[in-house]
């Protein structure tokens, strides 16, 4: 299992001096974006990323679309660097459209269900799906009680549709739940608060052991 750490700020200097703190310790990290249209809040602006302080060559972004029609955001999220595109099905009009895009743009496409998206219609180019432990978005209520059961879900789904992608759970993850769901199958963890708060580099640490 891969742990990602993700990053959800409003201001690029929060989100740079989190990048600072991992960048050296793990290959992916995740930019969460924001419009304030799907969710309430906003982030910073993607294009950003370009004005960092330090290089991000050795790391690869995966940028996370919380958005009002993802495709209208690859563009972006290819200038910002991005090597792996996410995006929010609730107000995605074309989940095949969005994936053949990303990958036209030589990046792995992701899907991204929140809590009580049925799951459903997953395009075969897809490289990531992605499940919401939490509620997507800056105030995301927790939806930890039915993620085992999308899980399988997904499993079933992917196994009838014979196609390989990765499962991964994003949102709400602890450190007491990582093994419970590497058994389960899930291929991707994706981290803020269990990595950010208290010592992020003693906090990796401890969650690659499990």
């Amino acid at each position: 299992m891969q742990i990602i750490p993700t990053i959800l700020e409003k201001n690029l200097e929060e989100a740079e001096r989190k990048m600072a703190l991992v960048k050296n310790l793990v290959s992916w990290i995740q930019i969460d974006v924001i419009d304030g249209v799907f969710s309430s809040g906003k982030t910073f602006e993607l294009e950003l990323l370009k004005r960092l302080d330090f290089e991000i060559e050795d790391n690869l972004l995966d940028i996370h679309l919380m958005v009002k029609e993802p495709i209208k955001w690859i563009n972006k999220a290819d200038f910002a660097g991005g090597a792996r595109v996410i995006g929010q099905v609730e107000m995605m009009a074309d989940k095949e459209a969005f994936v053949n895009t990303v990958k036209d743009k030589n990046m792995e496409a992701g899907l991204a269900f929140d809590v009580e998206t049925e799951i459903k219609d997953i395009p075969a180019e897809t490289d990531v799906v992605v499940l919401m432990g939490r509620g997507a978005g800056f105030e995301g209520k927790d939806g930890s009680d039915s993620l085992m059961a999308r899980i399988e879900t997904l499993k079933k789904i992917r196994e009838k549709s014979g196609e390989l992608f990765v499962i991964g759970v994003d949102g709400g993850v602890r450190k007491e739940d990582i093994k419970k769901l590497a058994k389960a199958g899930v291929g991707i963890v994706y981290c803020g608060r269990t990595v950010f708060e208290g010592e992020a580099a003693k906090n990796l640490e401890e969650l690659k052991k499990i």
